[in-house]
């Protein structure tokens, strides 16, 4: 009979930018038993899978990193994916992660014992499940390609690519091309199409709102002064930094700054695109930030090359040889490009997960998701979420808020370690309170104005965005407060405050 083998530690789910993260931080702090479990071959998450042409961060590079993990090598004020996806690599090998990553893990389902205090872990096509003590839920937002749910679309026998799971052996030379979509990849893709293709039409439901993109190349004394001098480098950082969070006066709440914005994309529209029919088909009708900003210089110009037709219509169906538009017109295409996003949890949970009591993440948040500080949910112990609900900045750096997560549940990972708990549960009220304040918060905010975005769920319930600056989320996750906590020990007849925290400060 072959011996039990010993719960993890930690176990996360995810080797993308936070899995990586966490694993560093967890290691920093001293906490050595845990595994990464990736579905993929490779590291990078949404930098892995992200590779069409164009493909590049709107943040700049040096905001775009860790803090604790600074890059001094950044080629250009905002980087491509390949060189992101190289950054995150390098962590992994300086940080001696890798030998803590089991690829070809997927997670099937989790499912909490009371009685032991562990979760148990399942994976598709392998007979043995891992037990951990704790769970770190890193798979990320923008993981699952979205297909748009339009008649027909199983019928188009052309070739279909989607923005995150690029074709590279597809020969666009002399096709005839449709993008579908006018977001964020849609205006890094477009420009690189139409010097490739035949002909390329794009298909827009909603113009957004448009700012120039300055992307300036590091020249090689400014990579030694920050590989020499790394408190220079820290000093761009917070510049990028301080420099973003006033950008939430105008994108976060309507405000007189909101015009400015407005301002500046509307001059960068009348510069850069000169018929005046194009520039009101191009001109948002709601108010800047409530959709995701646009940073592109060559967007609009590649909207009035020869071989590119810009298509307002709305699209009606999808037919074996293209797409019928809503006034009955069929525009044939050899392939289609679905530059339409991801499928965001914004409702229901990312992988199947049974708490105490037999409680189910999905169905509980079947009307939307939420969690305290956006990284614990009551009735899930010792579980932790990256860019969990209500997490996401409409101004900054993801990678800000993601650190700040990080630190905060490493933390509580080492309370639940330190003081021998069986179950790290956050307080049901202390949780209701905290998503009452926000929702009211969010109510404020262009988010929450009017428009329709893939911010809300259908019923307009906002489980995506922080309503405040960067600061204000760093800030509230700067302590772990035991009295947030139910904290149930292993030993039941030993008090938790023997020996234990009451609160771990991260600063």
């Amino acid at each position: 009979m072959s011996a039990a083998v010993k719960p993890l530690d930690v176990a996360i789910i995810g080797a993308g930018f936070a899995g990586i993260g966490a694993a560093i931080r967890l290691r920093q702090k001293g906490i050595t038993d845990f595994a990464i479990f990736e579905r993929d071959t490779r590291v990078g998450g949404t930098w892995r899978d992200n590779t069409y042409p164009g493909a590049a961060c709107d943040i700049p590079s040096r905001l775009y990193s860790y803090a604790f993990a600074p890059n001094p090598d950044w080629s250009h004020t905002y980087s491509g994916s390949g060189e992101i996806l190289g950054y995150i690599e390098s962590m992994v090998q300086e940080f001696g992660i890798g030998p803590s990553i089991r690829f070809e893990h997927t997670v099937t389902g989790m499912e909490f014992d009371e009685a032991s205090g562990l979760w148990d872990i399942a994976f598709a096509g392998r007979r043995r499940n891992v037990k951990a003590r704790s769970v770190v839920v890193a798979s990320g937002p923008l993981s699952n390609a979205s297909l748009p749910n339009i008649p027909g679309i199983d019928s188009y026998e052309g070739h279909k690519i989607h923005s995150a799971r690029w074709d590279h052996d597809y020969d666009f030379t002399g096709k005839k091309v449709a993008v579908v979509g006018t977001g964020a990849s849609a205006v890094q893709i477009i420009p690189e199409l139409v010097e490739r293709a035949a002909s390329v039409k794009v298909f827009q439901r909603t113009p957004g709102w448009v700012l120039p993109r300055v992307n300036r190349r590091t020249n090689a004394m400014t990579r030694q002064l920050y590989r020499q001098v790394p408190a220079a480098q820290r000093v761009a950082r917070d510049a990028w930094f301080w420099g973003h969070e006033s950008v939430a006066l105008g994108v976060v709440w309507n405000s007189p700054l909101t015009r400015v914005v407005e301002s500046v994309a509307l001059l960068h529209l009348r510069s850069q695109v000169r018929d005046p029919w194009m520039r009101r088909q191009l001109t948002p009708d709601f108010r800047a930030g409530c959709k995701r900003l646009l940073i592109s210089n060559d967007y609009y110009p590649a909207l009035q090359r020869e071989n590119c037709k810009l298509i307002t219509w709305p699209i009606a169906q999808l037919s074996p040889r293209g797409i019928r538009t809503a006034e009955g017109i069929e525009h044939q295409f050899d392939c289609i490009v679905f530059a339409t996003g991801f499928d965001v949890s914004k409702a229901g949970a990312p992988i199947p997960i049974t708490g105490r009591g037999g409680r189910v993440l999905g169905d509980e948040w079947s009307r939307g998701a939420y969690a305290f500080k956006s990284v614990a949910v009551a009735g899930y112990p010792n579980l932790f979420l990256t860019f969990g609900p209500n997490s996401g900045p409409g101004h900054n750096s993801a990678l800000v808020y993601m650190e700040a997560q990080i630190e905060y549940l490493t933390d509580a990972i080492g309370m639940l370690l330190d003081q021998d708990l069986r179950m790290l549960e956050v307080r049901r009220d202390r949780q209701e309170r905290y998503n009452a304040g926000l929702q009211r918060r969010l109510s404020a905010t262009t988010w929450n104005s009017g428009c329709r975005s893939w911010y809300l769920t259908e019923d307009g319930f906002n489980a995506t965005m922080y309503p405040g600056f960067g600061t204000q989320y760093v800030r509230q996750l700067a302590r772990v407060e035991a009295d947030d906590y139910v904290r149930t020990p292993r030993d039941t007849t030993r008090a938790v405050s023997a020996g234990g925290r009451t609160a771990v400060s991260l600063r």
